[in-house]
């Protein structure tokens, strides 16, 4: 996979929001995968803001749900529709016919799951995906020893997970559900770039991990080394725990423009 060190994450955000610009002039309707809580916030905004500039035009651009709580009604301001509607598809001007992602609320939640697979099949495969990664390794929802070839699925979240989203519901546990509908490693392995992006010291066991660890079921973003095309993009704090950070820096400053990420 290629590794990114920037300075910050407002860098991150750009780097990153420029090569979806980029995807979205190649195909406008390309279907771009996102991602929720506050890592990513910084691509969004950046994106956003060549939106509005007019520096590329998203308006057929396709927008696609990692994952999402079950459980929670689909207006629950923390559902994840919720979020990716406020947070991507109204900035960058799109209608919520351009969304798609999985019914948290459905009365068969396997079935919902099913469905959610099929209808990103149906829609030509993700053409980028955004990832964050948890303080364990996990991405989307696939906590540790999650399945490599993981299909969408019902999982249930550790405590840790439900510690860190908590500042999401008022800093209540209480509130954050147990379950959520989560795409599988499989499943994100099958979109056609992946971009994580990881900030602050908190990720930088589980970046170091991820990149120059075994591949494991432990940490479940070691499946990204099995991708054709993975990148991840870390702050200075998040490539704390890095081995090889200078051949990172190297190869990234040697790398011919005209490659994009």
């Amino acid at each position: 996979m290629e590794v990114v060190i920037v300075p910050d994450a407002k860098a991150g955000g750009e780097l990153i929001a420029e090569a979806m610009a980029a995807l979205i002039r190649r195909k406008p309707d390309a279907l771009l995968g996102v991602a929720t809580g506050s890592t990513p916030l910084p691509i969004y905004e950046a994106l956003a803001a060549k939106v509005s500039s007019g520096a590329v035009n998203a308006s057929t651009a396709r927008i696609c749900q990692l994952d999402e709580y079950v459980g929670l009604p689909q207006g629950h301001p923390e559902s994840y529709r919720s979020v990716v509607l406020r947070e991507v598809v109204e900035p960058l001007g799109l209608t919520p016919s351009s969304f798609m992602g999985p019914d948290g609320s459905a009365a068969d939640v396997q079935a919902a799951c099913e469905a959610y697979d099929k209808d990103l099949a149906d829609a030509g495969g993700v053409d980028l995906q955004l990832l964050g990664i948890g303080t364990d390794g996990h991405i989307g929802f696939n906590e540790p020893c999650s399945s490599l070839s993981s299909r969408t699925r019902i999982k249930t979240l550790t405590n840790q997970t439900r510690v860190d989203n908590a500042r999401f519901f008022d800093n209540d546990i209480d509130q954050v559900p147990h379950h959520v509908i989560t795409q599988g490693i499989g499943t994100i392995l099958e979109a056609r770039h992946l971009v994580l992006l990881a900030t602050g010291e908190g990720k930088a066991d589980a970046v170091a991990a991820t990149v120059e660890g075994p591949l494991s079921a432990l940490v479940p973003a070691s499946a990204l080394q099995l991708h054709r095309h993975a990148t991840v993009v870390v702050d200075e704090a998040a490539a704390s725990k890095l081995k090889l950070a200078e051949y990172f820096r190297a190869t990234y400053a040697a790398k011919p423009e005209w490659q994009g990420l």
